[in-house]
This record gives structure tokens, C-alpha cells and sequence, in this order.
């Protein structure tokens, strides 16, 4: 029985930091690996509701450096995603599977996350800052 406690305790630790949370539901939304360039645009896209060439590439850098220093390293400890390093891309586990009713509905009390997530038109765009150019 304290499997079970420390599993669900483990979930709202995991859940406690809004772009975690963000990472785990497009996960739970998609349910397929996603670059840490499309996890980092889906941050920038739901922190900041302006174009992408009005976001500066400071605040794009501290959420990619977060992902990479921060969220995944937790979520991967946890054994919920597998992160290539090498191709850049995080794949969501069985055991993300297996707990993804869970998270779902700790993340369904979320009223900041607007479903769907991930759009796939808007996916397609690209916008380009003074960083270089996005297609996402």
C-alpha cells in the first residue's frame, strides 16, 4: 500500500511546476515522442499569447535550458520519458502509459490548460524572432 502512496506522491511532485505540467499533458494529449524544440514552443506558445517574433530569444533560452536542466531530467528520473540526447527528443514510457489516467486528472483540474494543446494546423506555422526561424 505505500507503493500506491508514494506513486500518487510522486505524480503531485511531478506535477507542482506549470511547464512540467504542460509536458505531461501534450504527452498525455499525443501520446508520441515530441523534440525538445516542440516542447519549448508549446511552453512559449501557452506563456506567452503573442507571436513568436515578439517573444525574445532570452525567454526562449530560459525554457529550453529549463527543459534540459530541469523537467526532463525529472520526468526521466521518474521513469516517465526516455530523452535522446543526441536527436534531441523525448518519448513518453509504459510506465507514462501506465500512470497517464492519473496525471490526466490531476492535470483536468488544471483551469490553465486549454485542451487541445497541441494544434496541428497552427503546428505547421513558422514564425521567425531575431533568434532565427520557427516552424512548428
Amino acid at each position: 500500500m505505500s507503493r500506491s502512496f508514494s506513486e500518487f506522491d510522486t505524480i503531485l511532485t511531478l506535477c507542482e511546476d506549470e511547464h512540467r505540467r504542460l509536458v505531461l499533458a501534450v504527452f498525455a494529449e499525443q501520446q508520441r515522442s515530441l523534440t525538445v524544440d516542440d516542447l519549448t514552443k508549446l511552453i512559449v506558445r501557452h506563456d506567452h499569447p503573442a507571436p513568436l517574433t515578439e517573444v525574445s530569444g532570452e525567454i526562449v533560452t530560459r525554457i529550453k535550458i529549463g527543459l534540459h536542466h530541469a523537467h526532463i531530467p525529472k520526468l526521466e528520473a521518474a521513469g516517465l520519458v526516455e530523452y535522446d540526447s543526441e536527436r534531441q527528443l523525448v518519448e513518453p514510457t509504459a510506465e507514462f502509459d501506465r500512470i497517464e489516467p492519473h496525471i490526466s486528472a490531476i492535470l483536468g483540474a488544471d483551469p490553465e490548460l486549454a485542451t487541445p494543446l497541441w494544434n496541428e494546423r497552427s503546428a505547421r506555422v513558422t514564425e521567425s524572432n531575431e533568434e532565427g526561424e520557427w516552424t512548428y
